[in-house]
């Protein structure tokens, strides 16, 4: 353990010297082995600052590449940009893979290489790729600095690259970076919508407002859409929505006709007074509950009430099966939320969550093969 402190000491060293030849990578290299071999908050406060200001003090506690103790006081002065975004909480732990982490993907040169798939990814593997990174990257989860702007890449290539049309220009124009006649079509590959909107769209915290957070230069703008821009995009997409819904609304057209020469059941599993459903009965062998009409004991008796019974029991049980398979998606979901986010709470109550109609039909199991 000494050698490893003294080879950390040695990295420490090596990073001062690359700081004063405004060496910022080479420093960030050799104090992220220094960190690995021998964590010290000499070099977790020096690739704080790195990571904030791009400055870092010498071993005398001066700032280096900077105008000396003023720098400091300027940046809680007047002159602090106010819109800059704010520094990962330094009081809270984070690990050097997370910090190796954030690194790598503030390196990466394109929205495939952020995500980490190839630029033949299908939709489904850039979902897949989100989803992992988002959880790993989430502000809540990793408080290693630099994380925030990481998750906000993260979020938009996502939002770019799962958009046909954006990612099509983009592979285009948005790697074309360092072309001044480019410049201009690539800062237009940015998300319609935030990192925080787009990550609760996906696991579960509901859907963004109207008001969706655009990022542009750095900064976070409200896009607010007037209702001029409304009629235009209304009138623009109505015939090519037409046409994509011509199929759907034939399908109801056939269904509904469909349903007006099919002959009504005589009975609902439900009380329904419209339909004349309020008598209730029980089926012989299951003991379902339903209801039928004023008239139903004199139509139906003998064979035809069996056939009626049986028609009752396999309905019911359909929609026991519906019904349980929700249930136990909800109880995943939740679990799957809790493991993510660490939260012993959600995870108790889902585990204590019951699932009625996945027990209900397993009474009705052993009553059918008993």
């Amino acid at each position: 353990m000494d050698s490893n402190k003294d080879e950390a000491e040695r990295c420490i060293k090596i990073a001062h010297n690359a700081l004063r030849n405004n060496q910022e990578d080479k420093a960030r290299k050799f104090l992220q082995k220094a960190q690995r071999l021998f964590p010290t908050e000499q070099a977790r406060n020096l690739l704080e600052s790195l990571a904030q200001n791009g400055k870092a003090p010498d071993e005398n506690g001066s700032p280096v590449n900077g105008d000396g103790p003023s720098t400091r006081h300027r940046r809680h002065g007047d002159g602090a940009d106010a819109s800059a975004p704010r520094a990962a909480d330094s009081s809270k732990p984070f690990t050097a893979e997370q910090s190796e982490a954030v690194t790598k993907i503030k390196s990466c040169k394109d929205y495939y290489q952020i995500l980490g798939v190839e630029k033949t990814a299908s939709e489904e593997d850039l979902k897949k790729a989100y989803r992992k990174l988002a959880l790993k990257f989430h502000p809540d989860k990793n408080h290693a600095p630099g994380a925030t702007e990481a998750f906000k890449a993260i979020g938009n290539s996502y939002a770019v690259l799962s958009n046909a049309d954006k990612r099509r220009q983009y592979d285009q124009y948005g790697e074309e970076r360092s072309h001044p006649s480019r410049h201009r079509q690539h800062r237009d590959f940015e998300a319609d919508i935030s990192p925080e909107d787009l990550f609760n769209m996906f696991f579960g915290a509901g859907f963004p407002s109207s008001n969706v957070h655009v990022y542009r230069n750095g900064r976070m703008h409200f896009a607010h859409h007037n209702r001029q821009e409304r009629r235009e995009q209304q009138r623009d997409g109505g015939l090519a929505l037409f046409v994509q819904l011509l199929p759907i609304l034939i399908l109801i057209v056939v269904s509904a006709l469909s349903q007006m020469m099919v002959v009504q059941p005589p009975y609902s599993l439900s009380y329904r007074p419209s339909a004349g459903h309020v008598h209730k009965r029980h089926t012989e062998n299951l003991k379902v509950l339903f209801y039928v009409a004023d008239r139903f004991a004199e139509e139906y008796s003998g064979t035809n009430l069996k056939n009626v019974e049986r028609s009752v029991e396999e309905d019911y049980i359909s929609n026991l099966r519906n019904n349980c398979w929700k249930e136990k998606q909800h109880k995943e979901g939740l679990l799957f939320r809790a493991r993510s986010f660490g939260d012993s709470q959600l995870y108790q109550k889902a585990q204590r969550m019951g699932t009625p109609s996945c027990s209900r039909l397993s009474e009705i199991q052993i009553m059918l093969d008993s």
